[in-house]
């Protein structure tokens, strides 16, 4: 029901209005479209402050807050990595908390102490190699990292040995058709 119809409902028991033929009715009618708007205006504003609901422009005003903008192809993505920014407090700082937070910022990488005082190791698990767009995503890193901690990268690749683990010949390599990555996602998905 539109707002002019609950004006309507609520003057109605006076009887001081008719409802048809006069310009009082066209008067409710402004008045009704005009709280309709109000109405549609407070949804969003409500839908968009809340990072959980926010779509549009809500969360583009969040992702501003920060320096660098989340790697987060959609917009599910983009809440889940902003409100792990947003999570970030003064004990924030736990190797759990920080693996955590990277996590929610769409890079798949692993921190860990590494024995020596104010040194961290980040590691990329299931990239061989240098991840795509490694600049961008170590510009993520050390910004939710403290800037005191020495970050050493370290990365992996398929080795010859593994590669004979999973693959018995070279004619097997071509019947496949595997180029280089295609090796190394092969490695890393355990099929044989």
């Amino acid at each position: 029901m539109s707002y002019a119809g609950y004006i309507w409902a609520l003057l109605e028991p006076l009887g001081i209005y008719r409802k048809n033929g006069t310009f009082q009715m066209g008067e409710l009618h402004a008045q009704g479209e005009a709280l309709d708007g109000v109405e549609a205006r407070l949804e969003e504003l409500e839908r968009e402050m809340c990072l959980a609901t926010a779509g549009d422009w809500g969360l583009e005003r969040v992702a501003g807050l920060f320096r660098r903008r989340p790697v987060a192809p959609t917009t599910e993505r983009l809440r889940a990595a902003l409100a792990a920014l947003l999570r970030i407090g003064g004990d924030s700082f736990t190797l759990e908390a920080l693996n955590d937070t990277i996590a929610g910022c769409g890079v798949h990488a692993l921190v860990q102490e590494n024995g020596v005082p104010n040194e961290v190791v980040v590691t990329f698990p299931m990239v061989p190699g240098i991840p795509k767009g490694f600049e961008e995503i170590r510009e993520i890193i050390e910004d939710i990292l403290p800037a005191h901690l020495l970050i050493t990268y370290n990365f992996w690749y398929v080795t010859w040995e593994e590669l004979e683990r999973r693959i018995s010949s070279w004619q097997e390599i071509e019947e496949r058709s595997l180029d280089w990555e295609g090796l190394e996602t092969l490695v890393l998905d355990g099929e044989a």
